[in-house]
């Protein structure tokens, strides 16, 4: 008995030992486990995010769509200013003619936050895919409405007027481009790349701008400009307009068949009233704080891009040509500053970079549009290199807009919110021309573009201070 007491108690002591081991074992492997989860864990997130070809054909399609939006604005820009009076009667005043010039150009703007209300409902509602093809096929085909239309000679004032309704449906159609394909581009594009994927998008701007300028160039060439009945009055201009009816059927073959629908919007609860829940709650609050700030955007660009023309030809004495050559390469240098903003917002942050260009637009560059338009500066290769510095340190912060507008709004209304914020601040800076003559009464006219330039800085340093950092924003956990 004794014997087997000794055995039993032993084994027992043994027993416990092993269990002891055992317990002691399993506590050193799951600790070890754990540990190797946190190195994978670290390891995944210091990896940048993979771009999957989605992403790819969504952010040149957003590309090549702001790039046929841009094209198509700066048509009767560029274009129609040599070509006008093959719309108007003979001998009329240049103060009438240049109102007509005017009221073509502004009808666009003013049709843009219109197509943002309509189409920014149906991107939010059916799709954004389906609304950005829908949106670009209208502006296409009113753009070839708008290169077969006769002149005054032939229809009278009824040209003008056609003319005008036409620019006004065309930007109508233009407002629901970006609205629907600016979004879905975001929705795809990794968290970490979004800052260089918003800021390529945007630089389809400066690339309309050159490309339109050197067709038409192109076009002087082979079709003269004169009077009435020169080549170009009569059936050169037509051409540049053709052309943006052919890419914006390139555009919709492409996004058809290679852009797919946004999986976040699809797998997303929708909204009933995309419209009526972005105006009110933190939605509201957050399209007032986008509208300010794009108020001083919009006021900026408009102080600096469509004053600086006049400035180097009327008071630098810069022939057009030269003009028009100097602006072309300002604007490829531009394009590579809307992907500069864009990579460096994502290190800095968008708001402190649209802090920093509000206090740019601000302070130094009234400073440097002083010196411009004050000192009449003699040599040209210095005028330009001003002109360029004033471009560059205001109009750079475009690169940055789509995708701090984007990340301001969830899932459910960020089509709305997008197209809506963007375009709707548009409205008020567009009459900037009215505020400079008010101006005018108070100080020497050339000095008035200053009084404008810092309001948009201001606008600018206090939206971006109302709204919060945007670049860590998840679009998944925030839909």
């Amino acid at each position: 008995m004794r014997v087997f007491h000794y055995l039993t108690e032993t084994f027992a002591i043994n027993m416990i030992n092993l269990d002891m081991k055992y317990r002691q074992d399993v506590s050193y492997f799951k600790h070890l486990s754990l540990e190797m989860e946190e190195v994978s864990l670290a390891q995944e997130v210091s990896l940048p995010e993979r771009t999957s070809p989605e992403a790819v054909r969504a952010v040149w399609g957003a590309f090549f769509g702001f790039f046929v939006d841009m094209y198509d604005i700066y048509l009767p820009v560029v274009v129609l200013p040599a070509a006008i009076i093959y719309f108007e009667p003979k001998h009329l005043s240049i103060a009438v003619s240049t109102t007509i010039y005017y009221l073509v150009f502004s009808v666009t703007l003013i049709g843009r936050p219109i197509g943002a209300f309509i189409f920014g409902h149906y991107g939010d509602r059916l799709g954004r895919k389906r609304t950005a093809i829908i949106a670009v096929g209208g502006f296409g085909a009113t753009t070839l409405l708008m290169a077969i239309l006769p002149g005054y000679q032939q229809w009278g004032l009824g040209a003008v007027i056609v003319l005008t309704a036409l620019r006004l449906v065309d930007g109508i159609f233009l407002g629901g481009e970006y609205t629907a394909a600016s979004p879905l581009a975001m929705e795809y594009s990794p968290k970490l790349k979004r800052g260089l994927y918003g800021g390529a998008i945007m630089s389809g701007f400066p690339i309309a701008y050159v490309l339109i300028s050197l067709l038409t160039a192109l076009t002087f060439k082979f079709a003269p400009l004169g009077g009435v009945h020169s080549a170009f009055v009569q059936w050169g201009w037509r051409i540049p307009f053709l052309l943006g009816t052919v890419i914006s059927i390139l555009f919709i073959l492409y996004y058809r068949s290679q852009v797919p629908e946004s999986e976040l919007w699809q797998k997303s609860e929708k909204s009933k009233s995309p419209l009526s829940n972005l105006f009110s709650g933190d939605n509201f609050k957050h399209l007032v704080q986008v509208f300010i700030l794009m108020s001083g955007v919009w006021f900026v660009f408009n102080s600096v891009v469509d004053v600086l023309p006049g400035v180097l030809t009327d008071v630098l004495k810069i022939s057009s040509v030269t003009v028009t050559n100097g602006l072309l390469v300002v604007n490829v240098v531009l394009a590579i500053g809307y992907v500069l903003a864009g990579v460096l917002s994502q290190r800095i942050g968008r708001r402190t970079l649209f802090v920093i260009f509000g206090l740019l637009s601000a302070i130094p560059a009234p400073i440097v549009y002083y010196l411009l338009v004050a000192h009449s500066v003699a040599n040209h290769a210095v005028g330009f290199l001003l002109a360029g510095i004033l471009e560059v340190i205001t109009i750079s912060m475009w690169g940055i807009v789509t995708v701090y507008i984007n990340e301001r709004f969830r899932t459910a209304v960020r089509a709305s919110g997008f197209g809506i914020g963007y375009s709707l601040a548009v409205v008020i800076p567009s009459f900037f021309s009215f505020y400079l003559l008010w101006l005018a009464h108070l100080m020497p006219y050339k000095y008035t573009q200053l009084v404008v330039l810092i309001l948009g800085g201001v606008l600018i340093l206090i939206g971006a201070l109302m709204g919060p950092e945007t670049r860590d924003v998840d679009f998944r956990a925030n839909g």
